[in-house]
């Protein structure tokens, strides 16, 4: 392919000129697809992840990556380019991400934004190739328990070294006489104790933040007991959190019951 002006091409326009390359059937994947269905959290990348049908002649050529697949995904068209479905797309881009970080991030925001779900993520990465799945599974382990972000999923594991009780994730837990539900990123429910992984980043726009200010207000209100973590602290200072961790389950464990319930539907 050959542009026919000065300056760099647009993201667009190398999308386009790979498609050119890979052929009629050439699908885009990996990263590339990730951001075209909007995410946020995968990393910036110059190359371009093909799809195409097994016996197809193409090979990898510069920014090109070609990957030949019995698999082909279904098709979702973002801003006129062929892309793989989100599910197929964000896994694609997980199976080539070394940093266990980076695959949390992509893996958790596209179940967050509801692209995708636990269940049909674990089906693709169950139907494909082994290769680079090693990462994706154990991500996907804390993702099945309820984790939605990057700080969430540091925060399961840090309750098991707790030695408590496994909280419920993102459930809802509604209050006498409010319509809406509050959804702690973790709930106690054997004490009544909610934490939250406080994050302006993970949260989308300003508006989730306010949400969350609140939500703390209200669960306050109706007697439970709410520890707010940062979610640096999770990592830098392992050993503070699981002591306020601990000692914030055992206060909840000393006070009354809150007059809630967990809506299950």
């Amino acid at each position: 392919m050959i542009m026919l002006r000065s300056g760099v091409p647009t993201r667009r326009q190398r999308l386009c000129a790979a498609l050119r390359y890979g052929g009629a059937d050439a699908v885009v994947t990996g990263a590339s697809a990730s951001r075209l269905h909007g995410l946020r959290q995968v990393p910036e990348t110059d190359q371009v992840h093909l799809l195409v049908p097994h016996g197809v002649q193409p090979n990898t050529c510069g920014y090109v990556l070609v990957e030949r697949t019995t698999r082909m995904p279904r098709v979702v068209y973002r801003d006129g380019i062929p892309a793989a479905e989100v599910t197929r797309a964000v896994l694609d881009a997980a199976r080539r991400m070394s940093g266990k970080d980076a695959v949390e991030a992509v893996l958790a925001e596209s179940v967050q934004r509801g692209l995708t779900t636990p269940r049909r993520l674990s089906t693709e990465l169950e139907a494909g190739s082994d290769r680079g799945s090693a990462l994706p599974r154990a991500v996907l382990r804390a993702i099945t328990r309820g984790a939605r972000s990057v700080p969430e999923a540091d925060a399961v594991r840090l309750v098991a070294r707790a030695h408590l009780p496994q909280p419920a994730w993102n459930v809802r837990v509604r209050l006498p006489g409010r319509d809406t539900p509050l959804v702690p990123d973790a709930w106690f429910a054997d004490v009544g104790l909610a934490w939250e992984i406080d994050s302006y980043q993970w949260h989308l726009s300003p508006a989730d933040y306010a949400r969350t200010l609140e939500r703390h207000a209200a669960m306050t209100g109706a007697g439970i007991v709410v520890l707010h973590t940062l979610p640096a602290r999770l990592r830098s200072e392992p050993g503070a959190v699981i002591v306020e961790l601990r000692a914030a389950y055992e206060h909840a464990a000393r006070c009354p019951a809150p007059d809630v319930y967990v809506d299950r539907r």
